[in-house]
């Protein structure tokens, strides 16, 4: 049910792991998620591991630059959402506030056009301009990617900057959580931070479906993952979040709706 042929612009279309060790990535997730990894070379980038499920495009995996980690940045997922152009969008995020986390937007080979852009609030994402791939071909089922959440200190901030640079609506909820709407369809979430997360930067994190959370938890501290908090009931199903053994952190949800 959650092959994809296509995205609409403004719709998050993949996800992506910098990690410095990627042999023990794959590993990793090859026990959590069933992933089967192929290498694949990605011109000046280096090289780009696409992860499959069932044959289906479900993510890629990258190795962190010594340039990434010298600057102090983590192992982290990476969230990417579909354009039409990369440049422009880039430059139109500078525009309102936002910042272009690289010089310029960069070819991926034939496979697409890819740029980062930091928002007001300081969390990073990704543009995606497809070209030869649409970004990844299975969506919202078991192990699969299924939803992004921004954690932002400042929601209201975040809301303007997005709905001028992609068109964004929203709605919000009795207990106050932000769903963006994309194209007529509920595109991810966005929440204020906690107190307890006072020195974090604002991040996206990536959600995926699992078929049961408290497995998920298990599988990953037995392959030298850690939950982070405790698991939480979230509307139809539970929710998790685990870091891998590097530390990039990610969401496990065992329901059948948005977590």
């Amino acid at each position: 049910m959650g092959k994809r042929t296509r995205y609409a612009p403004g719709t998050f279309c993949l996800v992506g792991l910098a990690t410095p060790n990627p042999a023990n990535a794959k590993s990793f997730y090859a026990s959590l998620f069933g992933w089967q990894a192929e290498d694949l070379p990605a011109g000046p980038t280096g090289e780009v591991t696409l992860l499959r499920h069932s044959g289906h495009d479900v993510a890629i995996l990258y190795r962190q630059t010594p340039e990434a980690r010298a600057a102090g940045a983590t192992p982290h997922w990476t969230s990417y959402i579909s354009v039409e152009n990369a440049d422009a969008t880039a430059a139109r995020a500078n525009q309102l506030g936002g910042a272009a986390v690289f010089r310029e937007p960069f070819d991926v080979l034939d496979a697409g056009r890819v740029a980062a852009i930091r928002d007001p609030t300081g969390a990073i994402v990704s543009l995606w301009q497809p070209r030869s791939r649409i970004g990844a071909a299975l969506v919202n089922d078991v192990s699969a990617w299924c939803w992004n959440q921004l954690a932002t200190s400042d929601v209201e901030r975040a809301k303007r900057f997005f709905a001028e640079l992609f068109g964004w609506s929203y709605e919000t909820d009795d207990r106050g959580h932000t769903t963006i709407i994309n194209a007529g369809h509920r595109a991810a979430g966005i929440r204020q931070q906690t107190q307890n997360e006072g020195s974090a930067e604002p991040n996206w994190l990536p959600h995926f479906t699992v078929r049961n959370v408290d497995h998920a938890v298990h599988t990953a501290e037995q392959a030298y993952g850690r939950q982070l908090a405790p698991t939480i009931e979230v509307n139809s199903g539970r929710l998790a979040v685990i870091t891998d053994p590097q530390g990039a952190a990610f969401g496990v949800f065992d329901g059948h709706t948005d977590p």
